[in-house]
């Protein structure tokens, strides 16, 4: 007997349907796995058999062939287990054939029956409402995640039993309590606050975020660079609900997202070692996963010293911070990650850390410096908007006389020069200065003759290229914003210059 049941994987970020056709037929008692499967799904053979038999049914002792359509796409995951399980059931006469077809079904299966959550249940959601699906069950610890979705009927289940007895009688099983509030998923503790001194830095760190511009600090050690790269989110915008959307998706696929979590309002902060390889910051694998600017999509990706990253790992950034996106070609498939980030560095100047600095001195030789601060190339600082040194604090501001102005304050001011960006911005698929194209900042850069005259001196006297050029004005078109500035006038073209002087510091 044949039955089909729908389910669904993922590939890139995205869902994809897939067919599960479960076939019994007279012979030797067999159980086959076909249609381009990996390791864990031919493992759900085990896991299907254990968990039918201890949930109270018969395994059937037929030949039982199991095709996962379409073939040619690979598939991976534990996913496939609930729906595999319920086609078996299915053929053998437990459950209608079509009820199995209306909807979609996701869920790894324990070996006693017990459901458990499974990676990327948002794509698939979305994919379920796109091809016209009526129910979605799945496992009820993504409850949450899937619930964003509208247009689709969320069936959360806890074991086979549960499922079987839906499918059966069409009455709901019990919803799970909600196990994390979201308030608990935007909240950071960090605080400009904190921070003492480092004024322009922390000027800059502002129109940075209000912009979602890259920003690299270059001081000795101990002056707040990474201090202040960590305040960073605490005055970033939460997400509006497309980025929102976006972002969860990827670490819904990713494995990131919190238990009983719905959507993520926090912006992301990553910061990896400096260790990591170019995979783990661009993605890719046998099967490419996403890597860190994917996961720090729409938020800031923090790569503490600099020039201690291998140089094959820094190159393959460039692409990603241009572009905005990060495609993976293979022989089986080609996917494309989403990277809208904002990159935050930070780095010593020398070796020993105290080149130029006003209290130690420096032991480096000439030739040290310039082998490490060789590292990093020529065309990935081209893509920093802001180059800034943090120099050492004197007694004073260590001491902290005077307060510092908090995180609250400042990401007031962000949070306004952002709505002013969407505005502009809106239905163009991006929301921030930074990720302007040629024609839009010819649209909203314009300049008057002393502001040209102005730019037309730094880049003969700073040698700025053409990217940098572009980069300028967008970085001006922060700071008049951040002033409620409708034009741009020659003091925004002046301090967005300025914040590119540390070039000839590296």
């Amino acid at each position: 007997m044949l039955a089909k049941v729908s389910t669904a994987t993922v590939v890139g970020i995205d869902g994809f349907q897939v067919e599960v056709e479960v076939d019994l037929s007279s012979g030797l008692p067999s159980f086959d796995l076909v249609g381009l499967v990996d390791t864990a799904v031919k493992e759900a053979k085990e896991r299907v058999r254990a968990a039918i038999k201890n949930s109270g049914f018969e395994f059937p002792a037929h030949r039982i062939v199991i095709n996962l359509a379409p073939a040619d796409l690979k598939k991976e995951g534990s996913g496939f287990d609930l729906p595999i399980a319920l086609g078996i059931l299915s053929a053998q006469g437990f459950i209608n054939p079509q009820v199995l077809t209306s909807g979609v079904i996701l869920g790894e299966l324990a070996l006693d029956g017990a459901i458990r959550t499974v990676h990327g249940v948002l794509s698939m959601a979305i994919d379920a409402v796109r091809n016209g699906k009526e129910y979605l069950i799945l496992p009820a610890g993504n409850y949450a995640e899937a619930q964003v979705v509208k247009g689709l009927k969320v069936i959360p289940v806890k074991s086979l039993q549960e499922a079987v007895e839906f499918l059966q009688t069409g009455v709901l099983p019990a919803l799970p309590e909600k196990q994390v509030g979201d308030e608990k998923l935007s909240s950071y503790n960090e605080d400009f606050a904190d921070v003492k001194g480092q004024e322009t830095a922390k000027r800059a760190l502002e129109i940075a975020a209000a912009g979602a511009h890259n920003i690299l600090l270059v001081g000795p050690p101990g002056s707040g660079k990474t201090m202040l790269a960590r305040r960073l989110p605490s005055i970033l915008p939460e997400l509006n609900w497309e980025e929102a959307l976006e972002l969860t998706k990827i670490y819904s696929i990713a494995g990131l997202l919190p238990v009983g979590a719905s959507l993520l309002k926090m912006r992301p902060f990553r910061n990896p070692h400096h260790t990591t390889s170019r995979v783990g910051l661009v993605g890719g694998g046998r099967y490419p996963r996403p890597g860190e600017v994917t996961l720090a999509h729409h938020g800031v990706l923090f790569l503490d010293e600099l020039p201690e990253f291998s140089r094959e790992a820094l190159e393959v950034l460039r692409q990603p911070l241009e572009d905005g996106k990060v495609t993976l070609s293979r022989a089986a498939l080609s996917l494309t990650y989403p990277s809208r980030i904002m990159l935050v560095a930070s780095m010593n100047p020398c070796p020993c850390g105290y080149f130029r600095d006003s209290v130690l001195t420096c032991s480096c030789t000439p030739i040290q410096i310039k082998r490490y601060t060789s590292r990093i190339s020529g065309p990935l600082l081209d893509r920093m908007d802001f180059m800034i040194e943090v120099p050492r604090l004197k007694y004073e501001e260590m001491k902290g006389i005077g307060s510092s102005e908090p995180s609250r304050m400042i990401r007031e001011r962000v949070v306004k020069a952002r709505k002013i960006q969407e505005a502009r911005f809106q239905g163009k698929g991006h929301f921030c200065n930074a990720h302007m194209g040629p024609k839009e900042i010819k649209n909203y850069c314009h300049l008057g003759k002393e502001a040209q005259k102005l730019m037309a001196n730094a880049v003969k006297n700073f040698g700025i290229s053409a990217r940098g050029y572009g980069r300028l004005l967008r970085v001006a078109r922060t700071i008049a914003d951040l002033e409620g500035k409708e034009s741009l006038e020659t003091i925004h073209i002046a301090e967005a210059i300025q914040y590119r002087g540390i070039e000839k510091f590296i």
